[in-house]
């Protein structure tokens, strides 16, 4: 005979429910308490039927995650943050890679993933607003990033213009009056690289210094693309004294291209990015960043994905939040 949840309840001494929020992983459990009853689960082979408990409650204590690249470091390390959250609160979170592709951006929408979850945080970028309604169904969904920016949606973003505009001052302060940026195109205003652009644009502007499109360096956001674009314009004759890296990564690897080719960081050009990954800090020298509120992000937009589940959060235009900033000021544009 199978054994159920009352008898690892009667083997522990605890209480049916005390069983259940064990087996949800909920946080207010005592560890003794949390301790007799994975004893009594071991001991007696106890297996909870999970297909059984969400057809009867409707709910299946899952969320979804969908992110472009998991290699990517900001992604990996909100995707560990987003999971820790939700820890917090007795859900797991299952993660799909979209690879920036429409057609798995849309599956995420609408196939089994979606019906194995509870609730959507959802980062496209290849699909469009009205693609998304048409196919988000009643399921909660929380937009993260800057692709989709509607009413329409719950968005957790961060304020990419604004602390653009504060490194990009941080540098004009420190006596750098040309500033290369690079992963844009100098007529970008919209995304995540329009968005900084258009900060740095904002802060060339306030301190009276004109805008130059050669100073703007397309690139893919990775390392090897912003090694490549320092050289591109070193090879090309632009003078700069500074770079921006629109992230992390396009910063480091503009890093490693100005050191081996005998390019002082920060003596000769300042080096700065954006995203605060793990790597920053111990970079030589150490990347000069902004920490966009990755654990604000985090916490918020599980918070409200939860609040829409549990039907806290009944507004019926989208939820938008803001995390805030900071300036880590490090050695590479002291």
């Amino acid at each position: 005979m199978a054994v159920t949840m009352n008898d690892v309840a009667k083997a522990a001494g605890v209480s049916l429910k005390t069983v259940s929020n064990v087996l949800n992983n909920y946080e207010f459990i005592r560890p003794a308490t949390r301790q007799r009853v994975e004893d009594a689960i071991a001991e007696l082979g106890y297996e909870a039927n999970l297909t059984a408990r969400s057809l009867r409650s409707g709910k299946t204590s899952m969320l979804g995650l969908v992110l472009s690249d998991l290699s990517a470091p900001y992604y990996a390390e909100l995707a560990s943050k987003l999971m820790d959250a939700a820890t917090k609160h007795g859900y797991r979170v299952l993660v799909e890679q979209s690879a920036a592709e429409g057609a798995a951006e849309l599956n995420a929408l609408q196939g089994p993933f979606r019906q194995l979850t509870d609730g959507l945080l959802f980062t496209p970028l290849s699909i469009s607003a009205d693609a998304i309604a048409e196919r988000a169904g009643t399921k909660p969904l929380v937009m993260l990033g800057e692709h989709i920016m509607d009413p329409r949606f719950d968005l957790v973003t961060m304020k990419n213009e604004e602390a653009a505009a504060a490194l990009t001052s941080h540098l004009l302060a420190g006596g750098r009056r040309r500033i290369a940026v690079i992963g844009a195109t100098p007529e970008e205003s919209t995304g995540t690289a329009g968005l900084r652009l258009n900060g740095y644009r904002t802060a060339l502007k306030n301190a009276g210094i004109p805008f130059d499109p050669a100073l703007v360096a397309p690139a893919e956001w990775r390392r090897d693309t912003g090694a490549a674009a320092v050289a591109g314009l070193l090879e090309a004759g632009v003078e700069f004294d500074a770079v921006f890296g629109l992230n992390d990564v396009l910063a480091l690897g503009a890093l490693h291209e100005l050191l081996i080719r005998g390019v002082r960081v920060p003596q000769d050009v300042a080096v700065a990015g954006f995203d605060d990954v793990d790597e920053a800090r111990f970079a030589s020298p150490s990347l000069t960043t902004v920490s966009p509120g990755m654990d604000e992000i985090a916490e918020r937009s599980m918070a409200l994905l939860l609040d829409r589940i549990a039907g806290r959060e009944t507004a019926d235009a989208g939820v938008h939040v803001k995390a805030e900033f900071q300036l880590k000021i490090r050695e590479s544009a002291p």
